[in-house]
C-alpha cells in the first residue's frame, strides 16, 4: 500500500506532565512551549480514518488545541492512568458522529475498560451522554480498519504486556522497558519512529535516553522522535545530545510520511 500517513502528537509528557506541580527546575520555569509537555497521546491519519492513540487526562484540552473534530477509532498501548483516564472525553466524538467509536487493546486493556469504566459499553441514548464504544481484541496479528492496516507491536512495559502500533511506516511506541526479539522484525524499514524516553537514568519500566538511543540505532527508522519525557529532559539540553536521524518530540509537533507502507 502506497499511502501518506500524518502523525500529530498531542502529548510527549510523562505521567506528571510539564511544568511539574512545585518544580522549577530548567523545563518546567522554561517560556519555550516545547518544554511544556501534557500526557502522552498521538493522532495517525492514514487512508481517509483518524486513529487516536491512548486517552489521557488531557485530552479535551490536546483536542481543542488541535482541533480534532473527528476520531475513527482508538488504539490503546496500556491501561495505566495517563493513557485511558481521559476516556471520559470520547463521548464528545460519540455524539459528533452519532456513533460509537470502535476501541482496539490487548486482552489486558481491555480487561481494565471493562472493569473500571463498565458504563462506556452501555447503549447509547438520545442525549449521548457517554462514551459509547466498541471493543475489539488484538494481540500480535495485524488487523484491517476500513482499508487501513494496522500492526500491533508487542512490547513490555515492566512485567505487563503491552502494545506499540504501526500504520504504513510509521509506528509508535510508548512506556516500553523492553522490545522482544520477535517484535524487530515488525520494525523494519519504518520511515518515522515514536519511541519512549522516560529520563537519564534507568528505569524499571520506562527506556532512557541511553537505552531508547541504543533502540533507535538498531531499528534505524529514517527519523527516530523521543516522547513520554519527564521534566528531567529540557528540550534544548537533551536535543544538543542527540545523534543524526534523533529528535525530540514536542506537543503539537505534525510528522508525514509518504513512503510505502508496511507488508
Amino acid at each position: 500500500m502506497s499511502s501518506k500517513v500524518e502523525v500529530t502528537l498531542l502529548g510527549v509528557g510523562s505521567s506528571g506532565g510539564s511544568p511539574a506541580l512545585g518544580c522549577t527546575c530548567p523545563t518546567c520555569v522554561s517560556d519555550d512551549p516545547r518544554n511544556r509537555r501534557t500526557r502522552a497521546s498521538a493522532v495517525i491519519r492514514a487512508g481517509g480514518q483518524t486513529f487516536l492513540i491512548d486517552t489521557g487526562p488531557d485530552l479535551r484540552l490536546q483536542a481543542l488545541r488541535e482541533n480534532l473534530l473527528r476520531v475513527d477509532a482508538v488504539l490503546y498501548t496500556h491501561p495505566h492512568a495517563d493513557h485511558l483516564n481521559g476516556i471520559d472525553d470520547l463521548r464528545a466524538w460519540c455524539w459528533l458522529q452519532k456513533a460509537a467509536l470502535p476501541v482496539f487493546g490487548n486482552r489486558l486493556m481491555l480487561t481494565h475498560i471493562r472493569e473500571r469504566f463498565p458504563y462506556t459499553l452501555f447503549a447509547p441514548n438520545e442525549y449521548w451522554d457517554k462514551p459509547v464504544l466498541q471493543l475489539h481484541e488484538v494481540e500480535h496479528e495485524p488487523f484491517e480498519f476500513n482499508g487501513v492496516t494496522v500492526v500491533p507491536i508487542p512490547l513490555l512495559h515492566g512485567k505487563w504486556p503491552i502494545l506499540g502500533f504501526r500504520i504504513g511506516d510509521v509506528a509508535y511506541l510508548t512506556d516500553v522497558s523492553d522490545i522482544p526479539e520477535s517484535s524487530l522484525p515488525l520494525l523494519e524499514g519504518l520511515d518515522v519512529l515514536l519511541l519512549d524516553c522516560l529520563r537519564n537514568q534507568p528505569h524499571p519500566t520506562h527506556l532512557s535516553v541511553d537505552q531508547a538511543l541504543a533502540a533507535a540505532t538498531r531499528i534505524d527508522a529514517r527519523q527516530t522522535v523521543l516522547i513520554h519525557m519527564t521534566h528531567e529532559l529540557e528540550y534544548h539540553a537533551l536535543s544538543a545530545r542527540l545523534p543524526e536521524k534523533v529528535v525530540v518530540g514536542y506537543d503539537g509537533m505534525t510528522l508525514v510520511s509518504e513512503r510505502a507502507g508496511h507488508g
